[in-house]
C-alpha cells in the first residue's frame, strides 16, 4: 500500500505544472526549428513531423537523445546540440502549447 501512495505522489509532482517549461522563451529560441518543422510547428514538407501539439514531455526526451547520441539523425544531432537543459524543456513547452 505504501508503495501505491509513493507512486501516486511521484506521478502527481512530475504531472505538476512546476516542472513546465517556459514557452514564451521556447517560442524566442523556436526559430531555428522553422526552417524544416514551420514557423508554427506544422511542417510543409513531408520528411519532417509536426511539433504543435505534441506532448511536452515526448519532445524534451527527443531532443534529449538528439543531444546525447542516443537517437541518430545528423541534422537533428547538429542543432540539439547548442540547447541548454532551459532551452530544451523551454521548446517542448512552446511546441506543445500549440495547436
Amino acid at each position: 500500500m505504501k508503495k501505491i501512495a509513493i507512486v501516486l505522489a511521484t506521478t502527481a509532482l512530475m504531472a505538476s505544472p512546476v516542472f513546465a517549461g517556459d514557452a514564451a522563451a521556447g517560442k524566442a529560441k523556436s526559430a531555428m526549428c522553422g526552417a524544416c518543422h514551420g514557423a508554427a510547428g506544422v511542417s510543409a514538407l513531408p520528411m519532417y513531423p509536426n511539433l504543435a501539439g505534441q506532448k511536452e514531455a515526448y519532445l524534451s526526451k527527443q531532443l534529449k537523445d538528439f543531444k546525447s547520441g542516443a537517437r541518430k539523425d545528423p541534422v537533428m544531432s547538429s542543432m540539439a546540440a547548442p540547447l541548454s537543459d532551459a532551452d530544451v524543456v523551454n521548446l517542448a513547452a512552446y511546441f506543445a502549447s500549440l495547436k
